[in-house]
């Protein structure tokens, strides 16, 4: 990244007092403030609970107790402050997004303390927080112990101050050390009446991109309707998750001109999640809330440079995801899927400056975590920044040693040892590694010189130049001498997309579907929207990674036509969120609440938002297949009059078909069109049409139906297989499965996902017509069911459950399952079955299951003797030298 870096600053004892406040036991006449009078503070007076305050979390130690109590100045309510760590302590309210910077506002609050064993007069201060260590006193008043006093005044924001962050509490004053006499600095006390009043700021102007700045049929940059940088790509299943920093964060384009102010990384503390199963068509997954005294570290201020991966912790599957604090430090937070839920599992810095053998290292920012595939030890690389004046000048520009690696531990939020040394040669920041046929490569950012590096100097012959990406070549992930050194895998962005897009970059590398892909940003979307004079936001791009025999990487070309799409987008069986797209123009998206329809429980849900009549949306190479019937929106109707037309393969193209818009203004229902006829793989894309100058909708999901066709059913009494059956989506008296609504695409996608990962599974023997076998199958219900269970959560449907199974389980977690199915070597019809109570079978995974009947019923027990499913259909492939009999849940899952 291209970052200015400072030292942290600190709340200290010497806070900032606004000279405009009166202050006083006595009530003095409220000052007029200069905005319009609006109340700005939600429920002052407590009558409507504790919400939305809270206990002031600015430093990890200030905690306190916040509790009603009815000892109140007025009405029935106040709040009681105990257990106080620290002279900050107190009841908070975060204003964020209320106040403008050089306006003045009205403050007032009541405020009473009663410890006998506290002084007799007391300071108290109602102070503004603006993140990080910036905070001021706005009012204070010398309150007498028993009595109720008062904070009066008025408060001018300074006109330079940011205000992003902006959170209010009370509190007395600051000294080093409370604990030391906490009747003096940490006694209880009690606020009402807590009142802020001014002009709230005017409604900030549209961040929405009006232009294409996607063109149709490019794949970079990756999307056209908000900004990503630092790109790192982790690869769950079959799909790759892009963590970005949140460069449209600050992005505040003037709605005369169209330019932003450059973009302030010191704002930034979210993450921008996407994800593709194809590359083209990505879909939004919003921000992180990492970082900030709101975020879920809220001892760290950024989160910049992301890297993520999954590993295995304890027997659950889950993703930690490292980002950098700024230069000081970087740090970790957990998501029990890729997209979370998230939580903090540390409370405190990852990498900083104690972190042994990273001293020497000026931005310990940057992480990129990298497990071995060849051992399972993990490793967080890391660093960057001006290389030590220990050196000699030809070694800090050539060699300065300012980045390191070190080993994590096996819960993954643990270093271990010493860091090592990455002696790249004249690297910058951003180091990243992965593997590929038992080679290691080091890849990182190189430096542009100056005094930082030993002064401007001329890299060694072959060493890289400026803003370019070299790499090194290692047999391991701990040893990277500058011997290693293997030359430039990509050079400055600017060479390729012209003028306004030069700078830094960053960089990742993974692996899909047996091809490598390199990750970079360039200012390209910036570009577009403002020409060649841009202001630094960043957008990421993918170019696919080619090899030479001996290992060596050949030199990536920077494009806007990127890589081909790696698979058709399948769209029947699920819910598909809207906000994924291919192109578009003119829209954008925003979170709102509840869980994703498409990604499961716990996962955040986006939606087409700001949708204006001519603008678009649209989906690449959609697979059809034989025919579709209908494409069906949620959608949310705000403005009476408007509609949805479908174009295949041009945007200006004819259209096939409308669905209007007839649902209740205002609330959430379904829109559909009629795709009858509509075959085969296309670019799908979505034209909004209405009131010219309203909004008119907002889009949720998409449901594609294809259309019914007569299915080609097995013949029963011959040779086909278990799989075969299985695979096929039948009806008819003749196939007793589907009687009771049973359905087995997801065993046949679990299977599937086996076979891909593992080719030699036995579970191969679903297969294998030849070879005699009973199955105990679960139908989709069952399986949805199970999941449920034992991911403690929702899935909505099919789809997300195969998401689910993608994302949280392992083939070899997959095969278990299945195999803990089957009996081999019998062939075991109803009447086998009905006549078999206390027999035990034993299955190809392993288990041993008894058969226990009671009437009609069959049971299965475990070794426990705990009924684990009951046979719900039988004789499925009647006749066969392969039977499956239907369960009602799913063995070892369940």
């Amino acid at each position: 990244m291209n970052r200015t870096l400072g030292p942290p600053v600190r709340r200290a004892g010497a806070v900032t007092t606004v000279a405009l406040v009166a202050v006083g036991l006595l009530a003095v006449a409220p000052a007029t403030a200069a905005a319009d009078e609006d109340e700005l503070i939600v429920n002052g007076g407590f009558e409507d609970g504790l919400e939305p305050w809270f206990a002031n979390n600015g430093n990890p130690t200030d905690t306190a107790e916040l509790s009603l109590t009815d000892d109140a100045f007025s009405g029935n309510s106040a709040v009681l402050v105990e257990e106080r760590g620290t002279t900050g302590s107190g009841p908070m309210q975060d204003l964020s997004g209320k106040l403008q910077a050089g306006e003045t506002y009205a403050l007032s609050a009541r405020i009473k303390y009663d410890d006998p064993a506290a002084p007799a007069t007391k300071q108290f201060f109602m102070t503004i927080h603006y993140g990080g260590g910036s905070y001021t006193n706005m009012g204070s008043v010398v309150a007498q112990r028993g009595e109720w006093a008062l904070i009066e005044g008025t408060f001018t924001v300074p006109a330079s101050q940011a205000v992003g962050t902006t959170r209010v509490f009370l509190e007395t004053p600051w000294t080093a050390d409370p604990q030391a006499d906490p009747d003096l600095h940490l006694m209880d006390f009690v606020v009402d009446d807590v009142s802020l009043t001014g002009a709230p700021p005017p409604p900030p102007a549209s961040r929405t991109v009006e232009v294409v700045g996607k063109l149709p049929g490019d794949s970079n940059p990756l999307i056209s309707h908000k900004f990503g940088a630092d790109g790192f790509g982790m690869v769950a299943g079959d799909r790759v998750f892009m963590y970005m920093t949140n460069d449209t964060q600050g992005y505040a384009p003037d709605p005369e001109t169209g330019v932003s102010p450059g973009i302030n990384y010191g704002d930034i503390n979210q993450i921008t999640v996407i994800s593709s199963e194809d590359l083209v068509n990505w879909t939004d997954h919003g921000e992180i809330p990492v970082a900030g005294p709101n975020g879920i570290a809220p001892y760290t201020n950024n989160s910049w440079a992301p890297g993520a991966v999954q590993k295995e912790v304890d027997g659950e599957l889950k993703t930690f995801l490292y980002y950098a604090n700024g230069g000081g430090s970087s740090n970790v937070i957990v998501g029990d899927s890729p997209l979370g839920p998230w939580s903090d599992p540390r409370d405190d810095t990852l990498i900083d400056g104690g972190t042994p053998g990273a001293q020497d290292v000026a931005w310990k920012f940057d992480p990129a975590p990298f497990v071995d595939p060849a051992d399972g030890q993990p490793y967080l690389y890391f660093g960057g920044g001006p290389a030590s004046t220990s050196l000699p000048a030809a070694e800090r520009f050539n060699n300065p040693k300012n980045m390191r690696g070190i080993e994590l531990a096996d819960n993954m939020i643990e270093t271990e040892g010493t860091a090592f040394v990455l002696d790249t040669p004249v690297s910058f920041e951003a180091p990243h590694v992965f593997e590929r046929n038992g080679l290691y490569y080091l890849t990182y950012s190189s430096h542009f010189g100056g005094n930082d590096f030993g002064g401007n100097q001329q890299p060694l012959p072959g060493y890289p130049g400026g803003g370019q990406i070299p790499y090194l070549i290692s047999d391991d992930p701990a040893s990277w001498p500058k011997e290693a050194y293997g030359g430039v895998l990509f050079p400055n962005q600017s060479q390729f997309f012209g003028a306004g897009t030069g700078g830094n970059n960053h960089q990742s590398v993974f692996e899909l579907g047996g091809e490598y892909y390199f990750t970079h940003h360039a200012p390209t979307l910036n570009k577009r929207i403002n020409g060649d004079q841009t202001q630094g936001y960043r957008s990421p791009h993918i170019e696919k990674l080619q090899f030479n025999d001996d290992g060596t990487i050949q030199q990536v070309v920077g494009t806007y036509e990127g890589v081909d799409q790696v698979k058709p987008l399948e769209v029947y069986g699920g819910v598909l969120e809207a906000e994924t797209i291919a192109w578009r123009q003119g829209l954008t998206t925003r979170q709102v609440e509840g869980s994703s329809a498409q990604f499961g429980e716990g996962t955040p849900n986006l939606v087409l938002t700001d949708i204006d009549a001519g603008d678009w949306t649209s989906l690449a190479q959609v697979d059809l297949g034989e025919g579709a019937e209908s494409l069906t929106m949620r959608v949310m109707t705000m403005a009476a009059g408007g509609a949805v037309e479908v174009r295949l393969d041009d945007r200006e193209g004819p259209v096939v078909a409308t669905a209007a818009l007839d649902g209740p203004v205002g609330e959430w229902s379904e829109a559909t069109a009629d795709l009858t006829g509509v075959q085969g793989v296309h670019d799908v894309y979505l034209t909004f049409t209405g009131p010219e100058g309203e909004d008119l909708m907002e889009v949720d999901t998409y449901t594609f139906a294809a259309a019914e066709e007569e299915p080609e059913e097995p013949e029963y009494g011959t040779d086909t297989s278990l799989g075969d059956v299985l695979g096929a989506d039948t009806s008819g008296p003749e196939n007793p499965r589907v009687a009771d609504g049973s359905d087995f695409d997801l065993l046949s996608f679990a299977v599937q996902r086996v076979l891909e990962q593992r080719p030699d599974s036995p579970v191969a023997v679903l297969a294998d017509a030849e070879q005699p076998l009973t199955a105990f199958l679960p139908d989709d219900d069952a399986f949805v069911a199970s999941l449920e269970a034992a991911l403690r959560g929702r899935v909505p449907n099919e789809k997300a459950a195969a998401g689910r199974l993608r994302s949280s389980f392992s083939s070899a977690e997959l095969e278990q399952v299945l195999l803990d199915h089957v009996v081999v070597g019998a062939t075991l019809t109803s009447e086998q079955v009905l006549a078999s109570d206390g027999a035990e079978l034993q299955t190809a995974g392993g288990s041993t299951l008894t058969v226990e009947v009671d009437g009609g019923t069959v049971r299965l027990l475990d070794a426990d003797g705990d009924t684990v499913a009951t046979v719900t259909d039988v004789d499925v492939n009647l006749g066969q030298v392969q039977v499956a009999h239907v369960i009602d849940r799913v063995l070892l899952l369940g």
